[in-house]
């Protein structure tokens, strides 16, 4: 049986597709390999959202052709697609492909054995009006599946390369959605994270048909318990997200609302699509719908031309919002975008200063979230055995607290309420109350 093995970069989405890639090679014939061991076929998924994204995919494609030169080496995902010949022309390289088409893989590999001609199968991302179907019936990590809704992205915000590496927006044909989303379900899945590049504008290219309407017809699938949206920008949450939000018994309370800054202005040099006043209000409705809800951000520090009054803007307005915690991120130059030849480059030194400050005020928040939930009876999904402690398992509440509770292993993938004795972060102890009864197939 031939091998193949794969190393992914970068986000859930990357992940997602490779989980999709694998599915081909699985039904081609081949067996998985680890990464680390010689294999006949090697995938990497590569990411380039900033330049280290670029040289992180570049090391990890020489590894491979070091490990095994006689292997036929692919790689795929946004730097593939962005720079085709700078990774064609590392020597060892034999198929490229980008962020479409990858279905042709399989094909691409017999071509190359009996050619032996490196092949380029990146085409114009930009022309692609349609989402591309890969499937993924189950997948590695047991507890949780992604359910990848949409492609691509139309809002070009000055620091971002990723329209040009995942194309426009392309949403998912709803029944598509909705058949694999109850696929999942049958295989006894009891989580289903909708995830793309950007999620929240699913339905943005279709008539009479949005993420609201998708939210409203996985509500009804029945032995699903638990929706969560991976990521949703401000603008995306209409009054009708929130009404089907404040209906739903399954949408978990917490969502991942990227903010970026705190500062109008910064916000408008980013030519990012909302005012601090919206993405204020908009989160005051989704707390009164969601009583207890749990919101999540991203913020880029030191972009292009951040003073710090600007700074002190954003730091107020994540302290007013109040976070159960932040990403932070040091704005990157991406070469590329427009940010990238903006005056005004904030230097390293003040960058790193401003990071840790709002790393302490998040850690700060998230502290003071949890211990909103001190003595709270939660529900709960363990995931994992504790690699320091085996005895506890770990798992995200529904408001994505993060657990560690005695229990044994047979409890992964359930659902289980749990007591919260000790609020903190990163982890909360809890001790096990009770299995929540469930009439779903477990996984086998």
């Amino acid at each position: 049986m031939p091998t193949v093995a794969f190393h992914t970069l970068g986000c859930k989405v990357n992940h997602y597709e490779t989980e999709s890639i694998w599915q081909l090679f699985q039904n081609a014939g081949y067996e998985k390999e680890e990464y680390t061991h010689i294999s006949d076929v090697y995938v990497i998924n590569t990411c380039t959202v900033t330049n280290t994204g670029d040289k992180k995919s570049r090391q990890v494609i020489r590894r491979a052709i070091r490990k095994n030169p006689n292997a036929v080496v692919c790689v795929t995902g946004c730097y593939a697609q962005t720079s085709p010949a700078e990774v064609m022309a590392i020597p060892g390289v034999d198929i490229v492909v980008g962020t479409q088409d990858r279905h042709k893989l399989i094909d691409y590999i017999e071509q190359y054995k009996n050619e032996r001609e490196p092949i380029n199968g990146v085409g114009n991302i930009m022309k692609a009006r349609v989402y591309e179907e890969l499937d993924v019936p189950s997948f590695t990590d047991r507890t949780r599946a992604s359910l990848k809704i949409q492609e691509g992205c139309n809002n070009f915000c000055t620091f971002c390369i990723i329209p040009w590496a995942r194309g426009l927006m392309r949403s998912r044909k709803p029944e598509d959605v909705l058949q694999q989303a109850e696929q999942l379900v049958e295989a006894g899945y009891k989580e289903i994270v909708l995830t793309g590049i950007h999620t929240g504008g699913y339905g943005e290219d279709m008539k009479n048909y949005s993420l609201s309407n998708l939210l409203a017809d996985l509500e009804k699938i029945t032995g699903l318990k638990r929706i969560r949206i991976s990521s949703i920008e401000a603008s995306q949450i209409t009054d009708a997200v929130i009404d089907v939000i404040d209906k739903s018994k399954k949408i978990v309370r917490h969502l991942h609302v990227p903010l970026q800054s705190g500062s109008d202005t910064v916000l408008k040099r980013m030519r990012r699509k909302y005012e601090i006043s919206f993405y204020r209000e908009r989160v005051d409705l989704l707390k009164k719908a969601l009583p207890g809800l749990a919101v999540t951000s991203d913020v880029i520090v030191g972009f292009p031309g951040e003073t710090e009054e600007e700074f002190q803007e954003t730091y107020d307005f994540i302290r007013e919002i109040g976070y159960s915690e932040l990403h932070v991120f040091p704005y990157s130059m991406r070469t590329g975008t427009p940010a990238a030849r903006m005056e005004n480059q904030v230097e390293d030194s003040i960058k790193h200063k401003r990071v840790q400050q709002l790393i302490e005020l998040s850690n700060q928040q998230a502290k003071e979230y949890a211990s909103l939930h001190e003595g709270e009876v939660l529900e709960m999904i363990p995931e994992e055995e504790d690699k320091e402690n085996p005895e506890y398992l770990i798992g995200y509440t529904d408001n994505y607290m993060k657990v560690k509770v005695p229990l044994g292993k047979d409890m992964i993938g359930k659902i289980v309420k749990v007591k919260i004795e000790r609020p903190g972060y990163p982890f909360n102890i809890g001790s096990f109350v009770k299995v929540v009864k469930d009439e779903q197939p477990e996984l086998v």
